[in-house]
């Protein structure tokens, strides 16, 4: 007979938008194991599994702490309440919470004030979308997104009978699937997950159902709205006007679901570390920004195919990925990373993609200078794995001016992940220096703005960012005092023509006060895209072509006081170790030739 052996959740705290996936191990008749589905359409030996969920309501209304969400709430500000602040920032657990709370959660005050002086709309401005369907930038853009609702089992949610009452508290069914998502009217209360074996027949159970409990529902902790801050005249924030000629470019590392381990991120909470969590709010993130074009890395292969892709096609984006090689790799091809760019439709067409593997470069840089002898200790170094994905694409909207009339507006945009390993600054500069030569010669062959974006694993100052930054590295460089393989050398052959200039250097010209205090002013660099509870620094970028393409605007950086709150990056507010980076362009008019 069919039975079932045992029911666990992979994660006992459940969050508002992330599917619950219980683990069910069953024993089939033939005293087999597995933990593959017996639905009632394909009964085993005249029987099948039923799943119910419910939610244990009780008559006691119960509000959640806004720091930490797995605690019920014991006071609420009421500066909140006055403010009209959205009421689940409000709570807290105990006192202590609230007052180590405090230096950040004045800031709500603070801005809610300045949102009511400045055009009397706070909610909207202070929280933008972040408290409805999406989250990114802060502006009051009509978005043509929507979301999906959400459908627990084949029957529509339902205002469910009443199966059980026990002193306070009543059960009501919520969903007749295995999964089941949490959703907003399940806040504050626990959900019992049951699971049967039923009578094919009869429609009886058999034996007594398995049960589990969850602790109570929290809602998804929702990133504060970072703002677009005008860089060309301005002093405030932007709005975007997708009809000006203008574009907008992102580029996040979104932290590879394999790498999010506790081992290595022990202060985020497991529930935020959890792969369904954190893509929801990844998603939330990313398509709230509503760029144009989108340049992820650590992109986990399986989610590229069955997450990303799909999701982002829903708002509009077609995908291109490119995967990391697999010399050094020995983990499953579903599971190793790559880099994933996106564009809109509606706004670009594909034109071309080039995929670098910095292993093929290696083999060809070997075979090329190193003596044979020396051939497999070279390759040892330089073969990593990392990969870069140019994508050239054309703009579908107009860069107006007389002098740009019926020419195509062509786009070149390089998304890479250098390598990591810190001792190993040759390689970095290697392959930053290939990719580099690469673009060159797409630039010779077509007038074309480049866009380089990506994880560079190199802090502002070291040699792969200078050699990006102003097209040379110093011969005298301390990094150049790493290469053992020789590669370097001379130093004189490591430059490029490429007029590229960092994006987020624009900050360090305009009079925002508040973005300078967040650039290092020797580098002209964000002080940090990178915060975790060992390392905080700079190694995301966006380069671009400095003569023709113009920088209007810049996704505003964060400070670092406000994510230590949660210890360091990543966190349940934020889903990355990585900040997301976005700047808003312009081409400019080229010249007659």
């Amino acid at each position: 007979m069919l039975s079932v052996l045992r029911v666990h959740l992979p994660s006992d705290i459940p969050i508002v938008g992330c599917e619950l996936s219980p683990y069910v191990l069953i024993r089939h008749p033939d005293k087999t194991v597995s933990t593959e589905d017996v639905p009632e359409s394909a009964p085993v030996e005249g029987c099948f599994l039923r799943y119910k969920w419910y939610r244990i309501q009780s008559d006691k209304k119960v509000a959640i702490c806004s720091v930490h969400p797995s605690e019920q709430a014991t006071l609420q500000c009421l500066g909140c309440v006055k403010a009209k602040i959205p009421v689940a920032k409000s709570y807290h657990c105990t006192p202590k919470c609230f007052s180590d709370a405090w230096q950040h959660h004045r800031v709500l005050h603070e801005r809610a004030a300045s949102a009511v002086n400045e055009n009397g709309n706070e909610e909207e401005d202070i929280y933008g979308r972040f408290n409805n369907t999406t989250s990114g930038i802060n502006n009051n853009n009509n978005s043509n997104t929507s979301v999906q609702p959400v459908v627990n089992g084949t029957t529509p949610l339902y205002p469910a009978a009443v199966t059980q009452r026990n002193g306070g508290e009543t059960w009501f069914e919520v969903g007749r699937s295995k999964t089941y998502t949490p959703t907003a009217d399940d806040i504050g209360h626990v959900l019992k997950f049951e699971c049967v074996v039923v009578d094919s027949e009869t429609k009886t159970p058999i034996g007594q159902p398995n049960t589990i409990l969850t602790s109570r529902v929290i809602p998804a902790p929702s990133p504060s709205p970072r703002r677009l801050i005008s860089v060309t005249n301005a002093d405030v924030a932007g709005h975007l006007d997708s009809s000006s000629g203008t574009f907008t470019v992102l580029s996040y590392n979104v932290l590879c679901d394999s790498y999010a381990t506790s081992d290595l991120y022990g202060y985020c909470p497991s529930w935020a570390l959890s792969w369904p969590y954190r893509r929801q709010n990844l998603l939330r993130e990313i398509v709230g920004y509503l760029a144009d074009i989108v340049c992820l890395q650590e992109v986990q292969s399986d989610h590229f195919e069955e997450f990303f892709a799909p999701e982002l096609d829903k708002h509009g984006y077609q995908a291109l990925f490119k995967r990391r090689t697999t010399e050094v790799y020995n983990g499953s091809n579903q599971t190793i990373d790559g880099c994933a760019t996106f564009f809109r439709r509606d706004r670009f067409s594909h034109v071309k993609k080039y995929e670098v593997e910095f292993n093929k470069a290696a083999q060809s840089l070997t075979d090329a200078l190193v003596p044979n002898a020396q051939k497999k200790t070279a390759l040892n170094r330089l073969v990593k794995d990392n990969v870069a994905l140019i994508v050239v694409l054309e703009a579908k909207f107009s860069n107006q001016g007389v002098d740009n009339l019926g020419k195509r507006q062509l786009v070149c945009v390089a998304n890479t992940h250098v390598n990591v390993q810190h001792d190993l600054k040759d390689v970095k500069l290697w392959q930053v220096h290939t990719l580099l030569k690469g673009l060159e010669k797409i630039a010779a062959s077509a007038d074309i703005p480049m866009l380089v974006c990506g994880d560079f694993n190199s802090v502002p100052g070291s040699a792969p960012h200078a050699l990006l930054a102003i097209g040379k590295v110093d011969p005298m460089h301390p990094d150049l005092a790493v290469d053992p393989l020789g590669i370097l050398r001379p130093a004189t052959k490591l430059t490029h023509t490429l007029p590229l200039v960092s994006a987020y250097s624009s900050f360090a010209r305009i009079g925002y006060e508040q973005q300078k205090k967040r650039v290092d002013p020797n580098t002209n660099e964000p002080l940090f895209t990178n915060c975790t509870r060992d390392f905080i620094g700079t190694l995301d970028y966006i380069f671009y072509s400095a003569d023709s393409l113009t920088v209007e605007s810049l996704l505003e950086l964060l400070d670092e006081d406000s994510l230590r709150k949660d210890t360091a990056l990543p966190s349940p507010e934020w889903s990355s170790d990585h900040i997301a980076l976005l700047a808003e362009f312009r081409c400019k008019p080229r010249t007659r030739r």
